[in-house]
């Protein structure tokens, strides 16, 4: 099927009108060269069933193309690791003559000086984002668990650096490398992309499929405690600056409103053709098979249009019924700071509402290391919270430095 037909057709919506999609996250496949033992998504390198369910390359295609023509200006690649596509540097080339702006999630191990020198000849527009999973062999094939992963991820690194490709790196804060974290910050510093301190991944979420209940047992055991998280990020000297411009717009309890996130204003696309609200969602009753073209077709639009316009907005006003969901997330002012959602409701317990203790511990500590609560304090019980949010974005609450332990 095809659909209407612009060179660059993020510039018409510039001109014109809102683009009805910015951006499209497309995971290409879930199967990497890694096996990390945190993470969430990843599937065998070599599953012959899961690579003939991937999307075809025709229909990644079709799908940029569909978002191109809906305003949008970025898509991000990734995965798993998407380099193990075969297709990439063809679905690379197809986004950029599209005119989009593309985003490479990737572990650098697949990095060749072929790709190199094509990143290099028709740069992506965005930085690289690469995940260090540590700073020596042991660190990070203990990670990664892959012998010889390090060495081919420096070499992929090596090549980024060479061709001058832009890149940034982030890290998975874990057992095998937190003895490293400093020697990472130094090593980042010395990137040239690399313009404040690096991200860290902690608070690590769980299988989205629900695949993997031993997996998700070890998952959990990786977690930094409340306090540890807010000794992380104290040590930034932006925390407290953001957290003030973020909380003097982002602060209030949400009400029974499931997605008070933002979930379903974007699109996320599996490695099997189905669409997500957000990155997180998996629920099979929260994704639509966007092969399914039928009903799209009877209402005259692309099945992406459909999505955003038609399915999204009808999941986006589902309500909670949860009791202890509505008796404390629905009345919590710590909406900006706590990472409760469907998709991490869904990872730990299987439903959209049902609060995540440890999500909601990590929050009350970060409010309480801001000044936001004492520490006797729910905040789901906190009738004061406009004063209060009001006067740390002012700067004028004093924050809690004396309770929280010194940086891991």
């Amino acid at each position: 099927m095809s659909y209407a037909r612009r060179l660059y057709p993020h510039q018409f919506y510039a001109l014109h009108k809102e683009p009805l999609l910015e951006h499209l996250d497309i995971e290409l496949t879930e199967r990497c060269n890694n096996a990390c033992i945190h993470c969430c998504i990843n599937q065998s390198e070599h599953d012959p069933e899961l690579t003939a369910r991937e999307m075809k390359t025709s229909f990644v295609k079709d799908l940029l193309q569909q978002a191109a023509d809906l305003g949008a200006i970025s898509v991000r690649f990734t995965g798993g690791e998407p380099l193990l596509r075969g297709d990439l540097k063809e679905l690379y080339l197809f986004a950029r003559r599209l005119g989009l702006q593309v985003t490479l999630f990737t572990n650098a191990r697949l990095i060749t000086p072929e790709l190199a020198q094509l990143l290099e000849r028709i740069p992506p527009r965005q930085p690289v984002e690469v995940s260090v999973y540590g700073m020596h062999p042991e660190s990070y094939d203990s990670v990664a668990a892959c012998r010889g992963a390090f060495k081919e991820f420096r070499r992929g690194v090596d090549l980024l650096l060479r061709h001058n490709i832009r890149f940034t790196v982030k890290q998975s804060l874990l057992p095998p490398n937190r003895g490293e974290r400093y020697e990472f910050e130094a090593w980042a510093a010395t990137l040239p992309e690399m313009k404040q301190l690096p991200g860290y991944a902690m608070n690590f979420e769980l299988r989205g499929r629900r695949d993997n209940p031993v997996k998700n047992r070890v998952i959990e055991s990786f977690r930094l405690s409340p306090d540890e998280t807010v000794a992380m990020l104290k040590v930034r000297p932006e925390y407290v600056k953001e957290m003030r411009q973020f909380c003097a717009g982002f602060m209030g309890p949400p009400g029974d409103r499931l997605f008070s996130c933002g979930a379903g204003k974007g699109v996320t696309i599996d490695a099997y053709g189905r669409a997500q609200m957000c990155m997180g969602l998996r629920h099979p009753d929260y994704v639509y098979d966007l092969h399914n073209t039928a009903e799209a077709e009877t209402a005259g639009i692309s099945p992406l249009k459909f999505v955003l316009t038609q399915v999204f907005p009808q999941w986006s006003e589902l309500k909670a019924t949860n009791p202890e969901y509505l008796r404390r997330c629905a009345q919590c002012f710590l909406k900006g700071l706590c990472e409760q959602c469907p998709a991490r409701s869904w990872q730990d317990y299987g439903t959209l509402d049902t609060p995540v203790e440890y999500l909601c511990r990590v929050a009350h500590a970060q409010a309480r290391y801001l000044g936001l609560l004492a520490e006797s304090e729910n905040a789901w019980e906190v009738k004061d919270w406009r004063e209060r949010v009001a006067r740390f974005s002012s700067g004028k609450l004093i924050l809690d430095t004396e309770t929280i332990i010194a940086p891991i």
